[in-house]
């Protein structure tokens, strides 16, 4: 009796210990990145699959059925569209220059929204505001741990240090 006494107060404290873990607001480092990481691939996957056939249409040579947006032709309209969705996206899988990449594509997400379906309803303007909303987040946040942005600033700054402590005995007074 004893023995499942004793069972059921360890069940009880595995419990407390995983709900604390999931509900806490824990800061974690790697967390924070893995979420980047998540969000990076998860958003250029879904804007590619809109890019891609934009891209077959303008290499199609086939009249271009795209809007002109703000007195540009609708070739050159659907070239920016191309730029952002496809070529901005595949730097966003990579983590190259994150922050950069996201500013065509919040770009684009605004037109869409904004002058391309700005008469429709809130259903059809719904999806360009989510990727609107993501693309923010990571203009904000960077592409963190697991990102080629990552790895070159990790590279350049390491360089940087070994070229400054030549003396290993000085490294304090530098």
């Amino acid at each position: 009796m004893e023995n499942i006494a004793q069972l059921d107060h360890i069940k009880s404290i595995i419990k407390n210990i995983t709900m604390k873990r999931f509900l806490s607001v824990n800061k974690a480092i790697t967390t924070a990145d893995t979420a980047l990481l998540v969000a990076r691939i998860g958003i250029a996957a879904l804007m590619l699959s809109h890019g891609i056939p934009k891209m077959m249409m303008l290499f199609s040579g086939a009249p271009v059925q795209f809007p002109p947006v703000m007195g540009l032709s609708a070739e050159f309209s659907l070239g920016l569209a191309v730029f952002a969705e496809v070529f901005c996206s595949i730097l966003l899988l990579a983590g190259f220059a994150t922050r950069l990449a996201t500013i065509p594509l919040i770009i684009t997400m605004l037109v869409a929204v904004f002058i391309i379906h700005a008469t429709d309803p809130f259903g059809k303007q719904e999806p360009g505001l989510q990727y609107l909303l993501v693309y923010i987040v990571l203009l904000f946040a960077g592409s963190g741990k697991y990102s080629v942005d990552y790895l070159l600033q990790h590279k350049s700054t390491t360089a940087r240090y070994q070229q400054k402590v030549k003396d290993p005995n000085l490294a304090i007074y530098q």
